[in-house]
């Protein structure tokens, strides 16, 4: 199976053949984070490394989208839902949320936590196994919510 920076550079190229400048300049961006990323760890990433560094753009898309959108600026909430979109075919599938309830409910039955004092020892437990897979303020969320209630 193709490497997700494999599969990345084949976008690239067909988006180029298709002239598509929207979504060229999102994967070429992307492209240039993978680079900057690997750059700084001073090794290649994995699928997983490019899977962070996805998340994180993801991420800052998601950001973007909350400014713009409270600063009424529509065609700017446009642009990143496009790059978003663009961004999420590369990502695992997302866990649903009661997905991420299920897996905090048993990590903290795991770690045994008994209230919010626990909340660094759950999401130490949790995060490894949510990476790219759920948004991690989503998680916190959760675990958060989950250790009120046992406290």
């Amino acid at each position: 199976m193709a490497s997700i920076k494999d599969r990345l550079e084949e976008d690239i190229r067909n988006t180029m053949r298709a002239r598509n400048r929207e979504r060229l300049d999102t994967l070429r961006f992307l492209k240039s984070q993978i680079q900057l990323a690997e750059k700084n760890a001073l090794a290649e990433l994995d699928d997983t490394g490019v899977t962070d560094v996805i998340a994180k753009q993801a991420k800052d898309r998601r950001e973007s989208i909350e400014m713009f959108g409270q600063g009424g600026r529509s065609d700017l909430v446009e642009k990143e839902q496009a790059a978003l979109a663009v961004l999420q075919e590369y990502m695992p599938e997302q866990m649903d949320a009661v997905a991420i309830e299920e897996l905090a409910r048993q990590v903290i039955a795991d770690v045994g936590a008994t209230g919010p004092g626990d909340r660094g020892k759950v999401m130490g437990r949790i995060m490894p196994q949510v990476r790219g897979k759920a948004d991690g303020s989503e998680v916190n969320a959760t675990v958060s919510r989950l250790l009120e209630s046992l406290g």
